[in-house]
């Protein structure tokens, strides 16, 4: 029974590394703009209300900052070696010349909409907006440097 379950964990894992190693660049790029397109979907309501063009509401803006903590740590995954060339794509070359610094500004993106999340559900909105602007930085540091102008 060890053995069968052992056999059946390594082809598992052995499937996986076979199904990432053979993602398409168009699939790639397709799946990092969805989560971007999502994550933008709920970022331009939180920017309105910081931006006070909107009331305040702390449930939204909390059920907001709660789904881009979810996305943001799926980003990394949609940028595999040889995903920077076919559709169309904002991502610049640089990203995988300088993968290392990239995975860095990914991980503070994470930490940075965890934060907020977590600062959003305890409700003090002074706190929250100071998150905001930490958040929208680790956002723009990546956007200045690995992003393609519009």
């Amino acid at each position: 029974m060890r053995k069968t379950v052992i056999a059946a964990s390594a082809a598992a894992l052995f499937s996986m590394a076979v199904t990432a190693a053979a993602v398409k660049p168009e699939a790639a790029i397709h799946y990092r703009q969805s989560v971007y397109t999502m994550i933008g979907w709920n970022f331009v309501p939180m920017v309105d209300m910081i931006k006070n063009k909107t009331p305040w509401d702390g449930a939204e803006f909390s059920k907001n900052a709660d789904r881009i903590a979810f996305l943001a740590p799926q980003l990394l995954e949609g940028f595999p070696e040889g995903s920077d060339k076919g559709a169309d794509t904002e991502a610049k070359p640089e990203i995988w010349k300088n993968m290392d610094d990239f995975k860095s500004k990914m991980s503070d993106l994470v930490r940075e909409t965890k934060a907020l999340s977590d600062v959003a559900k305890a409700g003090d909105e002074t706190k929250t907006r100071e998150q905001f602007k930490k958040t929208a930085g680790a956002c723009k540091s990546c956007h200045d440097k690995y992003r393609k102008e519009e």
